[in-house]
């Protein structure tokens, strides 16, 4: 019984394979017996190694002339095959039977090859979905509960024990302990993590136990959502797929055209015999039949999706990957993403008889309904004072927040902002304000309003300064950009110019675009676009969205990224490391070069096949070991990326 189903099992998984084997057992005992001259034991030998060995090509083929009313490359195989055993039966010559089997048992060993090569691709891909386990261990009334993952709820209290991979995204309420990220990050060194951290689920917990809250539901979390893409990326065909595969119905016509011609006019025209003129027509639907063509692409694009994500790098799709290896410009956001965005308030300086508690308390009242980095540094310094959340809180991208806190008007924002509120800045706060920005703080003017109604009667608190910290990677990466021959590196941002100017020197970034509002980001990428066509966006906030979306190619910071950021954007770097930008980009060329030399040898094989079909060099076995031979080889050239 066990090893019965086992043997079922194993031929489920190696369904193509066990074909071409028993097809290729009944081609040995069918040729023998022909040999031996047992022609009826021969005859019903043959066919059915014709059945085995092309089922399932004829079942596609059918099915796509069918549905589609499109002819296939598949069906191209089976015609040539039994026309070449129709010829051997009309002539007697049963030698042509074999070839035509032969035609089969090739063709038939090539898709089970092209089976395990692209299977290496899906393994890789696979691989993520089982970094989640099933289920979950939760803490009801104190005791704990196995639940299935997909019934856990945002607020549940979840157990993790050393050694067991983490089920959901959450944050550690208790426990201390390293966790391996590698799965989603691509970061081979564990990360320590304690009370408040995020953990990401598929991540594999250390020495450790963990209590961890669900903040998100589990179908929202990091890993779903890069399995959900990833499966996108496999189903959807980049532009250059696309054409070769409306080339190849195409072509495929004009292959039948020429079939049906050569297998005619010859016999007029240059005297050939009848049997020479069907068998190379049939030579011809073989060799000229565009399988290296199709395969030169789709597998080279999967395997360096495949390649991207074990390094932290998510394409959504194939598309993406062909053109970040175009890029001639690129763009960065600053904060989050050339600097960590794990911003913290640096300096409080109160003004008009309010103190820096009194300043804290308001920006964080408007501020804790902000998802910004500085939002959040600033509701953590207020996290010991006594400050109540405002009502009618609005938010204007690039500029500032609003709310009424208290009955008064809380006005949170750049200078700009705030001067549309306040009659006048303080002389003295200004010059305060502008030494710090010469130091590359960002700051932040708070101001209140007694009578919400009047538009223009605030009066100024103070202002916070926040200092955000130049991601350590961030001058490496602009000055492997530049080696690469990127032409033009820019960076946009809402900051004020001296904050901006202060970054751009750090990093090595010559031009800076500085107070823009989202509608102003997407302004510059399309004047880049303009000058340089295929141009890079890199950022992590909600207003770089727009930028992101219209972006050549959009990319976001996995980790600190908003939700939009990461729906918008067209690759991810789960780490939000900044150097794999070089990678992609690498890949990105790498794929492309590969895929021009697998698109030159299947021209090139079609080509020699088709001369040497004419000159009578080549018989249908060596057509069909060529034709097939040069699909394998493209396949494997793709796989390649995988390395």
């Amino acid at each position: 019984m066990l090893y019965s189903q086992r043997l079922n099992q194993f031929t489920r998984e190696h369904r193509d394979t066990v074909a071409a084997l028993l097809c290729g057992l009944l081609l040995f005992l069918g040729w023998f017996a022909l040999h031996l001259g047992a022609l009826e034991l021969a005859f019903l030998l043959l066919p059915a190694a014709y059945l085995i060995g092309g089922y399932e090509s004829a079942r596609e083929g059918l099915t796509t002339l069918f549905k589609e009313k499109e002819l296939d490359v598949d069906l191209l195989m089976i015609v040539a095959a039994i026309g070449a055993a129709s010829l051997g039966l009309w002539r007697r010559e049963y030698h042509l039977i074999i070839d035509g089997a032969i035609l089969i048992l090739i063709f038939a060993i090539s898709g089970a090859l092209e089976g395990y090569a692209m299977q290496r691709t899906e393994r890789s891909i696979r691989s993520l979905m089982s970094l989640t386990p099933d289920t979950a261990r939760v803490l009801h009334q104190g005791r704990e509960e196995e639940i299935p993952i997909s019934q856990l709820k945002v607020g549940d209290e979840i157990v993790v024990k050393p050694g067991e991979l983490i089920p959901t995204d959450g944050i550690i309420l208790s426990g201390y302990s390293t966790l391996n990220q590698a799965a989603i990050t691509g970061e081979s060194l564990p990360v320590e993590k304690t009370v408040g951290a995020e953990v990401f689920a598929g991540t594999l917990n250390g020495y450790g136990g963990l209590q961890i809250k669900v903040h998100k539901p589990a179908q929202s979390s990091l890993i779903v959502r890069v399995i959900r893409l990833v499966e996108q990326a496999k189903t959807q065909a980049p532009p250059s797929q696309e054409f070769i595969d409306r080339f190849e119905k195409g072509y495929a016509k004009v292959i039948v055209v020429a079939g049906i011609l050569l297998a005619t006019l010859p016999p007029f025209l240059w005297g050939w015999d009848w049997e020479t003129t069907i068998y190379r027509a049939l030579t011809f639907l073989v060799v000229a039949s565009p399988c290296a063509l199709m395969a030169a692409i789709m597998p080279t694009l999967l395997s360096g999706i495949a390649n991207g994500a074990r390094q932290g790098i998510l394409f959504k799709n194939g598309a993406q990957l062909e053109k970040i290896g175009k890029v001639r410009a690129i763009a960065f956001d600053k904060t989050g993403t050339l600097t960590t965005g794990q911003v913290q308030v640096f300096q409080v300086i109160s003004s008009g008889g309010y103190t820096q508690a009194d300043v804290l308390k308001a920006a964080a009242s408007v501020e804790s309904y902000s998802e910004h980095s500085i939002g959040k540094a600033i509701v953590q310094a207020a996290g010991d004072l006594d400050w109540v959340g405002a009502i009618q809180v609005q938010a204007i991208p690039g500029q500032g927040i609003m709310g009424i806190a208290q009955e008064q008007q809380v006005i949170v924002g750049n200078a700009v902002f705030a001067q549309q509120y306040v009659t006048n800045l303080p002389e003295e706060l200004r010059e305060i304000a502008q030494s710090l920005e010469q130091e590359g703080k960002t700051v932040v003017w708070v101001a209140k309003n007694p009578t919400p109604q009047a538009r223009r009667g605030a009066e100024v608190m103070g202002v916070i300064a926040i200092a955000d910290e130049v991601r350590a990677q961030a001058a490496a990466t602009i000055t492997r950009l530049k080696k690469l021959g990127i032409e033009q590196i820019v960076m946009l941002t809402g900051d004020n110019e001296e904050t901006a100017y202060s970054v751009a020197k750090a990093v090595g970034i010559d031009r800076v675009y500085a107070q823009l509002l989202p509608e102003d980001k997407l302004d510059v990428i399309r004047h880049l676009q303009h000058q340089y066509q295929t141009v890079a966006m890199v950022g992590d906030g909600i207003n770089d969205a727009p930028a992101l979306a219209q972006a050549s190619v959009g990319i976001a910071m996995g980790i600190s990224g908003s939700d939009v950021a990461l729906e918008t954007a067209d690759i991810v770097l789960m780490a939000d490391r900044l150097e794999k930008i070089a990678v992609a980009m690498h890949l990105g060329r790498r794929s492309q070069v590969i895929v021009k030399q697998n698109i030159f040898v299947a021209l090139g094989f079609i080509m020699l096949l088709l001369v040497g079909n004419f000159l009578g060099n080549i018989n249908l076995p060596i057509g069909v070991i060529g034709h097939e031979g040069s699909t394998v080889l493209v396949t494997l050239s793709g796989l390649r990326l995988l390395k």
